[in-house]
């Protein structure tokens, strides 16, 4: 396991929160920004493409096949956008007739579900740390099938975030960041249907989760665990809605860091990847791809990569 830091290099991009990041198979790396943009970004920084504009806020970005990216917009739901032109096709925008209002990431499977995450149905994005704070524990994992059919597989998570396919598709893991937990739900072999961890009680708060091309899940840590933090969510619930409506400039604020982990099927922690840089932080999107992990983040104008194996 590797845990000393290592050099990170950023890429600009053309608006503020590259907050997910997807790697093609001919190397553009893909990202969502807070205006609703989408690029591809090419690894060698010789440039970034303007793709489509959700007029939403895309945040988890997946490889959808014909030509598509699959993107969870947090105001719109599940869509399709067509790499060639533009143009979106929406795939999920209300579950059971009740509107989304915070799909967040989602993985896609080999016969053409998508299973995705709805972070809370009570805040959207805007309030995402008043979800955090006061644990309201309505979070979701959701499966699409390819007939259209929606589905919720588990709810009552602590802030639904990344969601990842076992590389045999046996399991699929959502991430609750409230929680620092990664949750397994298994659906196939002799513990379908059971839910358990991957892992637990993790050194930070989980955001987007990827299956790498080394068949790993990887997890981003967006901030490292915070005593207070954790005082707080635990504390009465009139204590939490009493702090979030605190004025933002003396709310807590995440650590600025660098890192990702990353997991085998067995929940043993194969790699703890740190980075130091000036000017990137808060990494909330992961993709590891050929020994390199591409990072985004939600606060960030720019998405970054660093080797996982030390320089």
């Amino acid at each position: 396991m590797s845990a000393a830091p290592r050099r990170v290099t950023v890429l600009p991009v053309p608006a503020y929160g590259a907050e997910d990041v997807v790697v093609a198979d001919n190397g553009l790396v893909y990202t969502g920004t807070a205006d609703g943009s989408v690029f591809a970004v090419r690894p060698d920084g010789g440039g970034v493409e303007l793709i489509g504009n959700t007029g939403g806020r895309p945040l988890g970005i997946e490889l959808l096949g014909n030509g598509r990216l699959l993107i969870a917009d947090a105001h719109h739901g599940l869509l399709a956008m067509d790499l060639a032109d533009g143009a979106i096709e929406t795939l999920v925008d209300a579950v059971e007739g009740r509107p989304l209002v915070f799909c967040n990431n989602a993985a896609v499977a080999t016969n053409g579900d998508v299973w995705f995450s709805d972070s809370s149905t009570v805040f959207g994005i805007e309030k995402w740390k008043n979800d955090f704070v006061q644990d309201t524990r309505t979070g979701r994992l959701l499966c699409r099938r390819a007939n259209g059919i929606v589905e919720t597989h588990l709810d009552g998570l602590a802030f639904a975030n990344g969601v990842a396919l076992a590389l045999d598709e046996s399991y699929v893991a959502v991430a609750e960041t409230g929680a620092r937990t990664v949750v397994r739900l298994w659906l196939s072999g002799p513990k379908a249907g059971e839910r358990d961890y991957l892992c637990s009680d993790l050194p930070g708060y989980p955001d987007n989760i990827a299956r790498g091309s080394d068949g790993l899940i990887w997890v981003s840590i967006a901030s490292p665990r915070d005593p207070l933090v954790e005082r707080v969510r635990t504390a009465p619930r009139a204590l939490r809605k009493l702090v979030t409506a605190i004025p933002e400039a003396l709310q807590p604020k995440p650590r600025q860091t660098v890192r990702a982990m990353a997991y085998d099927d067995g929940g043993t922690c194969v790699h703890d990847v740190v980075g130091e840089v000036d000017g990137f932080h808060m990494v909330t999107g992961v993709r590891e791809h050929a020994g390199r992990l591409w990072l985004g983040s939600l606060h960030e104008p720019a998405v970054a990569v660093i080797s996982v194996l030390p320089d």
